[in-house]
């Protein structure tokens, strides 16, 4: 019977059931675990804490289950006919105490001769170890590899391996779970799945600790998510140093309670969440029960909840909903009722078994050697399953299948040892091919190229860095009122998939702390910035922290949480909530809408009245007012005013490629030639003026050839323009994207803006010189003065497009266009009244002054 206390405690005899000699002896696999921990007799607690804690050993309920592991999977293969034939696998178990010094005297237990702890020396009954299971920590397994490295013996570890790959490098291990940092990226990817922005981190303060927080946090910098907080509680070392990590535990719950952050990443060992409730539980004793809040923990493959028997009774509540990361597991078919099987009175050479009974079931024996610790009596005949998981688990957990997995690993590999040793031809019929003549180092190369199915259906095999390739599982822990405990399956972490198909999670399943009434809680530093507008960083915080403006005026964001607002493209346009871009609309100066109607309205009338005045000039064409000053240019110029009314025509409706090429051409032509007409009209009362005078040679000068010749000969000029313009660079349809919000404007562009400024140019000076004409020759005698309404009509005239060239530079899209139809009416009407109101006032309301003997009259004064 192995004692308790005594450190040296092992099962040194392999389940006796399992136990058939094959000629020199078994073959042994050995483990090493960290199953129990004896407490000091020196310690000495607070009085706080002198009712919870007992002079006794705690053991690690939980971690019984993989010492059966390691048994059930021996057991198998002992059985399996088709295997290991005629070969029986022995087994001892050797448990560390958390200790570096008793793993390596553990360590050479198992290669010294059976029942002596003298390594290298070889006598009496020999134990064949070819393999080693173990350990539960990654400092464990190297110190168990140190050792094992030295006879070449194969070790499989199923527990963490928060070490680097150089810190096993030239080691003969294997690792029957993924490396730590395929772990950081699930737990990356559940972050951001859940969008946790803001979160706090708990780490174990040591070396571990310290590579986990510098290989995870440029991982969450990278990717938006910041830190509340870093805490790191102290490791303990020796069971004096509990009370100290107490103190420090309760320093660190604080900041956790006190801090917004919503999600805590919890990093450490198998310990780190027993230290935890003891912090929580000394927490609750001291300070008010309101202070505790409810947090949603998501631990690592290196963390489990277990309890121990003195906190079976403890509130777990505050541990609901947490979720953790554990080595992928399957059940074996069998495994359970293998389990259920397990009874203390009949389990020959199991020396854990009788310590796990009475600190699972709270009993003790008759026989026991911790006295009358509980209140009853074991009677052996307990169910397991009616213990809550957090004490013992009847599913297989992911450290008891990586035991299995590793078990069948080296079994396997021996049967290829095997098959190999009898296939080589050159092998004597003769000569033993037996396992004992082998040396351990052979086996290498089976097990790096061991590749089979478990019992569960699952492939086993290792990668090229010796790692078996697998995932993590994601657990959902939940805690119930009467004390039991589930854990949850939610998802899966496939380390080899691309990023976004990394994690595979059912949030139907989850279930969350009932501080968040049970809805998926929130954990970030501000709310998040709706669409419509952007973060604004605050100075002095982290990245994380931040206040929300609405987007500038053009600009949308259509996601939450964006740090800069984007441009709608050009054809699309900002909704009222700056969320979205809707497309713009096509507009133009239309026929239809009130402005176009208008104009069209202005422009009809203003022909009309065009007409009206050519009728009647036509219709009076043989009185003296019609016919003074060149009857021929009076109807040019008639007909050229009412060619510039109809022009703006061409600037209303939907822009075509011929409308284009018409609209400033026509326009050009049009009031150059108008423009023309009231030169030579001004031209010819000058030279009428002059050829009066005694002895003047001008008289020759005074006919319609002089006028003719001055219309043609300007309009020529502009003509040319005009037609270089078409040549050159001429108008086309062109789209305006810029000048509404709503809607993108169909226009006509001019093409060659220097050749459109030189056509108005052109028609500007005309205007002011037969404006500066008309002026001198205002006072000069003339039969209807007709030199001062010309005056006055030039200086309309000119002062509309002087007016019209800034206000066009200044304008877009269809107002432009309006404000190009306003200056065409407007000077056009400034010529047609002017100069011909008047006279249509003498012919219609005054005619008795349209007469030869009026116009003698006047002339004789």
């Amino acid at each position: 019977m192995c004692k308790v206390h005594d450190a040296k405690c092992t099962i040194s005899e392999s389940f006796a059931s399992l136990h058939k000699h094959f000629q020199e002896g078994d073959l042994i696999i050995g483990g090493i675990s960290s199953l129990i921990y004896a407490m000091s007799d020196e310690m000495d607690f607070k009085k706080a804490f002198k009712d919870m804690v007992y002079d006794m050993p705690f053991v690690r309920t939980s971690h019984y289950q993989h010492v059966l592991a390691m048994a059930f999977a021996v057991k198998e293969i002992n059985e399996n006919l088709q295997l290991l034939p005629n070969v029986t696998l022995g087994f001892h178990i050797h448990d560390t105490y958390m200790n570096e010094r008793e793993t390596y005297r553990a360590t050479i237990q198992l290669l010294s001769t059976k029942n002596k702890f003298i390594p290298n020396y070889k006598c009496d009954f020999q134990n064949n170890l070819i393999a080693v299971v173990g350990g539960a920590e990654a400092k464990t397994s190297l110190c168990i590899a140190t050792v094992l490295s030295i006879y070449k013996i194969p070790q499989l570890a199923y527990g963490s391996t928060s070490l680097t790959n150089e810190a096993f490098s030239g080691l003969s291990i294997y690792r029957m779970v993924p490396n730590e940092a395929q772990q950081y990226k699930g737990i990356l990817q559940l972050i951001l799945h859940f969008r946790w922005t803001w979160t706090g981190l708990i780490v174990v303060d040591d070396e571990r600790g310290e590579r986990f927080q510098q290989a995870l946090l440029p991982l969450f910098f990278q990717n938006g998510i910041c830190l509340a907080f870093i805490a790191k509680f102290l490791q303990v070392t020796t069971i004096n140093y509990y009370f100290t990590m107490m103190q420090n535990g309760l320093e660190k719950f604080d900041v956790v309670m006190e801090s917004k952050a919503n999600a805590v990443i919890l990093y450490g060992d198998s310990e780190s969440i027993s230290y935890m409730r003891w912090s929580i539980q000394f927490s609750g004793t001291v300070f008010s029960a309101k202070k505790l809040k409810g947090k949603v923990y998501v631990t690592t493959i290196q963390m489990d909840f277990v309890s121990y028997y003195y906190q079976r009774n403890w509130d777990k509540q505050i541990l609901h909903g947490a979720i953790s990361f554990s080595v992928h597991t399957n059940q074996p078919p069998g495994f359970q009722q293998f389990l259920q099987s397990r009874k203390p009175h009949w389990t020959e050479g199991d020396g854990f078994i009788r310590n796990f009974w009475e600190q699972a079931f709270l009993c003790h024996f008759s026989d026991s050697l911790l006295g009358k610790e509980f209140d009853k009596n074991c009677s052996g005949e307990e169910k397991l399953e009616s213990l809550p998981a957090d004490i013992f688990d009847m599913s297989m957990t992911g450290p008891s299948y990586s035991i299995y997995n590793a078990v069948y690993a080296f079994a396997h590999s021996l049967h290829a040892l095997h098959s190999s040793c009898y296939g080589h031809r050159r092998m004597v019929v003769t000569k033993k091919c037996d396992f004992f003549s082998k040396p351990s180092w052979q086996l290498h190369h089976f097990l790096k190229s061991v590749s089979f199915n478990n019992s569960a259906g699952e492939k086993i095999s290792f990668d090229t860095s010796g790692e078996v390739a697998t995932g993590y599982d994601i657990m959902n822990w939940l805690a119930f009122p009467n004390n039991s405990f589930l854990k949850m399956k939610i998802g899966e972490v496939h380390p080899e998939a691309p990023a976004d198909q990394m994690l595979t999670i059912n949030e139907e399943r989850i279930t969350w702390n009932s501080w968040f009434n049970k809805t998926q809680p929130l954990s970030v530093c501000s709310e998040s910035c709706h669409p419509g507008s952007r973060k604004k960083k605050k100075e002095g915080e982290p990245f994380c922290c931040y206040d929300c403006t609405p987007c500038p005026e053009g600009k949308i964001s259509d996601q939450k949480d964006l740090d800069e607002c984007a441009e709608c493209r050009k054809d699309h346009y900002p909704n009222r909530g700056q969320n979205q871009c809707i497309p713009k609309g096509v507009t133009f100066l239309s026929h239809e809408e009130p402005l176009g109607i208008t104009l069209v309205t202005v422009v009809l009338s203003f022909s009309f009245i065009a007409l009206l005045v050519l009728g009647v000039f036509m219709k009076h064409h043989s009185t003296p007012i019609v016919k003074a000053n060149n009857r021929n240019l009076t109807y040019s110029l008639l007909i050229c005013l009412l060619l510039c009314f109809l022009c703006a025509l061409l600037f209303i409706g939907q822009p075509q490629l011929v409308s284009c090429l018409l609209q400033q051409t026509t326009f050009g032509m049009v009031f150059s030639v108008a423009i023309s007409c009231v030169l030579a009209k001004t031209v010819m009362v000058v030279l009428a003026f002059l050829s009066i005078q005694p002895g003047s040679s001008l008289r020759k000068w005074v006919g319609k050839r002089v006028g003719n010749s001055i219309v043609i000969s300007c309009s020529l000029f502009q003509a040319a323009l005009c037609f270089a313009w078409l040549v050159t660079s001429p108008p086309f349809l062109d789209v305006d994207m810029n000048s509404e919000t709503e809607a993108v404007v169909l226009e006509c562009n001019v093409g060659s803006v220097t050749m459109f400024y030189c056509v108005l140019g052109y028609m500007g000076f005309l205007a002011i010189v037969s404006f500066v004409v008309a002026f001198l020759a205002r006072k000069l005698p003339d039969s209807f003065n007709e030199a001062k309404f010309i005056t006055f009509s030039l200086l309309v005239f000119c002062s509309v497009w002087m007016s019209f060239v800034p206000t066009y530079l200044s304008t877009k899209g269809k107002t432009m266009v309006a404000m190009e139809i306003f200056s065409i009416l407007a000077s056009s009407a400034g010529l047609l009244g002017c100069i011909f109101a008047p006279k249509c006032y003498i012919i219609l309301l005054r005619p008795e002054l349209n007469n030869r003997e009026h116009l003698i009259r006047i002339k004789g004064k």
